[in-house]
């Protein structure tokens, strides 16, 4: 079925090259509010590289990209105002603390420092984080960490969302939430582009799946499309089927077999 709204993601004909290699090879996309999209892909299909170069941090690309109306290259930022990014590893202002974080980032995309403040308690609040605060960041778990930057990336209410791995460290009782939080943040119009390794995960909270391998796109659908078209029964069959690898079963008895040398 066609989709009557307008894309806030378009790219086409996506191209970038790193010394002799493409990395990315004529990607077209368009994406959509409202949707959740699972952007998945082996070690060093693009999936990376494709992100950074949405939020702008990457150039030197060909092809056309749009996000929300506004093309990273044309060397504007009011785009960014309305994204929150999560990436999968993080440089924190660990000697500040968890609520000084939060007020800073969300000056940066342009709230008041009181607003930020007080909106960076209340979500601390619900995410368990009220009695550390005012504690440094750098005594906090991974987990905790993990929590800080998803709050930080959702302080400015964005209409997009970049996450990265967002669930790295979290306890099962945070990933329930998180992963709640983004269906109902997707069913109120906000688009979520997230990239994961951990495809049981992707196949449960997306509401598309694009697989990317080689620099492009050789599967994009719901997850019940997917599995129709190639008649295997969960995401991470699909993504072995249709990457062509079929060796895990071998790489782990070699590995196992060399551990238990004597």
């Amino acid at each position: 079925m066609k989709n009557t709204r307008e894309p806030v993601i378009r790219i086409s004909d996506l191209r970038m090259k790193y010394g002799d290699k493409y990395v990315l090879n004529g990607v077209d996309l368009e994406v959509y509010p409202g949707q959740i999209i699972g952007y998945i892909g082996p070690n060093g299909a693009g999936k990376s590289t494709t992100v950074k170069i949405m939020l702008g941090l990457v150039e030197g690309y060909s092809g056309d990209v749009s996000v929300l109306g506004q093309s990273p290259s044309d060397g504007k930022v009011d785009y960014k105002k309305r994204i929150g990014y999560v990436p999968e590893i993080a440089e924190m202002y660990d000697t500040l603390t968890a609520l000084e974080y939060l007020s800073f980032i969300g000056e940066l995309y342009g709230l008041k420092a009181v607003d930020a403040e007080l909106k960076g308690i209340k979500l601390m609040e619900s995410f368990g984080l009220q009695d550390v605060s005012n504690a440094r960041i750098a005594t906090f778990s991974k987990g905790m960490k993990q929590k800080v930057l998803i709050i930080s990336s959702l302080l400015h209410n964005p209409d997009i969302l970049f996450l990265d791995e967002p669930l790295s460290g979290l306890d099962a009782n945070s990933v329930m939430v998180v992963k709640e939080m983004l269906a109902l943040l997707a069913a109120g119009g906000k688009t979520i582009f997230y990239s994961s390794h951990i495809m049981d995960v992707v196949e449960k909270i997306s509401s598309r799946i694009i697989l990317l391998d080689g620099g492009r796109i050789v599967a994009d659908g719901s997850f019940e499309e997917l599995k129709a078209q190639s008649h295997e029964g969960s995401l991470e069959q699909i993504f072995n089927q249709l990457t062509g690898f079929n060796e895990h079963r071998a790489i782990a008895e070699k590995f196992v077999s060399i551990v238990q040398e004597v």
